[in-house]
């Protein structure tokens, strides 16, 4: 009689993402005061189990443990579900004791046990073929797959190896984790049953198609799409009978990118300084037409175009025309890439109801919105068994004559608590929803179904690369990255808790109103901690100092980016021996003295590169119809004199044809280059 290798494969955390962690520590505390199961295993591999309390569950061969089958009343997975392969994983470890102990009493003059058997082949999800699939999860799974995979689907795959013992792939709505080899029963995907095949397929045929071209583990790519249509015989079998949406979706795609370009070309030609409400109610049916066909990426830029528009129409303060001309850019640039797919979003769906969901929250970040009359709170937390973050937003009306500061807005109520307590919590839902670009809302009416819990010690438990203990090595895996333009519009991509080995000397400079220090990460790699004062959160450089001179720093978290080469990192909280600091909501207090920083070494390619994206940005203020000459001379003078003659000569080329396509020719290549410059030009 074999054994059941698929039960036996399953940990901690694989029932935990299988149910929930509650009841897997109860079914561990009955085992373990002998309150356990008795386990039979028959001749078909059908595992029954059978309680003290009466109870009697069974778990057949090749079902998930949701298809498991129990006497008690309890819906879905129940505590004696998981309690059955908690009792017949100890039943076999203590058979397998027994076997070893009796093969050495049989042996007295053997000089050591046998050894333990080889550990697991790395494996692919790949072998499963389409019949496995669509014996697993049905023809509408695999239809539903079929449909998405035509359109080109974001993918990111993970093989096995020693850093990762689960095979995985990262789609753009969910991480599907392969935890049991060989078994498509216990993949998990984060998503509710009703999308759970379709992601799991999708996830095989990434690996499918990763295998096939020799993809490395870690790059992002898009997988799919028109060419790669023909996913799987089984597949297309399963939607034959349908007609293909590829045509209607393409023309689709096709006009509202074409409306894109249109209004954009408008825009640089007339100036944005001249947008009236017929052109912003113009952006906002394009910014829908690209929600309609799933251009999530140009959807949000237009979105957020818009906003600045608005904001410039208003007098608004966040009005920030550098900021206008990278929109203006990134919409442009989005529709010449050469993968379509990844520059646009298509094919991703808007928002993906997650099944039960554990997160870790990871700090909150204050900020202003609408002239001051709002403000916004964002909780970054990070979603372990997808090992990536998720941004949590909620705006506040901020009443006349109240600051608004962080400290006011820590007593705030979210989802029944304070924004204090959320912002160093467990959060477990069964409410929550996740866009394309990660960003998280919980639904209304069911926060019941919402239980938050004290952090604890879980940063120190987060998978990697969540949680860093080498952050240079963590740069080096973002390398290659296309240009930020083109880019998904991920929320909180560099959102990271770093492991602290040490804290040096904190430092401070006025001019920038700037707080930095050295945090040595445990591979010894230097990482520069910079937080900047803002009047939102008057307390933040001071509570920061105190957690950081305290002696007990455990945990930074915080946004990571590449600066002059170095990781640089810009706090969100600080755990301590005494409990997480929040900068962002501490409350103002008398002054840290500090030591004074020495003043930044001026950069002058940094300058010429500056200049110049703001004379594009005057441009596209302005508008190209009315531009003259000589306003872009001295920004490709100075290009010339640092020599950057390629952005010197785009300069010239827009200044002798002051055309829509020159100048995105040259903002793309002057914000690439500054971009570029600015990550790894060492000082």
């Amino acid at each position: 009689m074999n054994a059941r290798a698929d039960l036996l494969a399953l940990d901690a955390d694989t029932l935990a993402a299988l149910a929930n962690r509650g009841l897997v520590k109860r079914a561990a505390r009955e085992l373990d005061s002998g309150a356990g199961a008795s386990v039979s295993l028959d001749a078909a591999g059908e595992v029954t189990a059978a309680f003290p309390d009466g109870s009697r569950a069974a778990l057949p061969a090749g079902v998930p443990l949701e298809a498991g089958t129990c006497s008690c009343p309890a819906p879905g997975v129940c505590r004696h579900l998981v309690g059955l392969v908690l009792a017949y994983q100890a039943q076999a470890q203590a058979q397998s004791a027994s076997e070893c102990s009796s093969e050495s009493d049989s042996a007295p003059g053997a000089e050591a046990p046998a050894p333990p058997p080889e550990p697991e082949l790395p494996w692919s999800p790949a072998e499963f073929d389409d019949a496995a699939l669509l014996a697993a999860f049905g023809r509408p799974a695999l239809a539903a797959a079929r449909r998405a995979w035509e359109r080109g689907v974001r993918v990111t795959v993970q093989r096995m190896d020693a850093a990762h013992p689960a095979p995985s792939v990262e789609l753009p709505s969910c991480t599907v984790r392969f935890p049991v080899p060989r078994s498509l029963n216990f993949a998990l995907s984060g998503a509710t049953a009703a999308r759970h095949g379709e992601l799991v397929t999708l996830a095989v045929w990434a690996f499918r198609a990763a295998d096939e071209d020799g993809t490395p583990s870690g790059s992002a790519r898009t997988a799919g799409g028109p060419k790669r249509a023909d996913a799987g015989t089984a597949a297309a079998t399963a939607d034959r009978a349908q007609p293909a949406p590829a045509t209607a979706t393409a023309t689709a795609t096709a006009t509202a990118t074409a409306a894109v370009a249109a209004l954009t070309e408008e825009l640089l030609r007339t100036g944005t300084a001249r947008t009236g409400p017929v052109l912003l109610a113009q952006l906002a049916r394009v910014e829908a037409e690209l929600a309609a066909v799933s251009a999530h990426w140009p959807a949000a830029a237009a979105a957020e175009l818009r906003v600045q528009l608005a904001a410039y129409a208003d007098r608004d303060t966040r009005h920030d025309p550098d900021r206008v001309a990278e929109l203006l850019v990134e919409l442009r640039a989005r529709l010449r890439a050469a993968d379509r797919a990844l520059a646009l979003g298509t094919g991703e769906s808007a928002v993906t109801q997650l099944r039960r969901t554990r997160l870790v929250a990871l700090g909150c970040r204050v900020s202003a919105g609408r002239g001051g009359a709002e403000r916004c709170t964002e909780l970054y937390l990070a979603q372990p068994d997808a090992g990536i973050a998720l941004v949590l937003r909620k705006r506040w009306a901020v009443p006349e004559g109240r600051p608004g500061t962080g400290a006011e807005l820590a007593g705030r109520r979210l989802l029944g608590h304070s924004v204090r307590a959320l912002a160093g919590s467990n959060l477990v839902s069964e409410s929550v929803s996740r866009s394309a670009g990660r960003a998280v809302t919980v639904e209304r009416g069911r926060i019941a179904s919402t239980s938050v819990t004290p952090l604890g010690d879980a940063w120190a438990s987060l998978p990697a690369p969540l949680l860093l203990h080498d952050a240079a090595a963590r740069l080096r895996a973002l390398g290659g990255r296309p240009p930020r333009p083109v880019r998904p519009r991920i929320e909180a991509e560099n959102a990271h808790v770093l492991a602290v080995a040490e804290v040096g000397p904190l430092g401070y400079d006025p001019a920038r109103q700037r707080l930095e220090a050295v945090l040595r990460d445990p591979a010894g790699t230097e990482v520069r901690l910079s937080a900047e004062h803002d009047v939102l959160c008057p307390g933040r450089i001071d509570a920061l100092a105190a957690a950081l001179e305290s002696g007990t720093v455990t945990h930074v978290s915080g946004l990571l980016r590449p600066e002059a080469g170095r990781p640089v990192l810009d706090p969100l909280a600080v755990r301590t021996a005494a409990g997480p600091v929040h900068p962002d909501l501490a409350a103002e207090t008398d002054p840290h003295p500090f030591t004074a920083l020495p003043p930044a070494a001026a950069d002058p390619l940094a300058a010429a590169l500056t200049a110049a994206r703001t004379a594009l940005a005057e441009l596209a203020r302005t508008g190209l119809d009315a531009a003259l000459p000589h306003q872009l001379a001295p920004a490709a003078a100075a290009l010339r004199r640092t020599g950057l003659r390629t952005a010197a000569a785009l300069l010239d080329a827009l200044a002798a044809d002051p055309s829509p396509d020159r100048w995105t020719d040259a903002a793309l290549h002057l914000l690439t280059a500054l971009d570029l410059h600015r990550e790894e030009a060492r000082p």
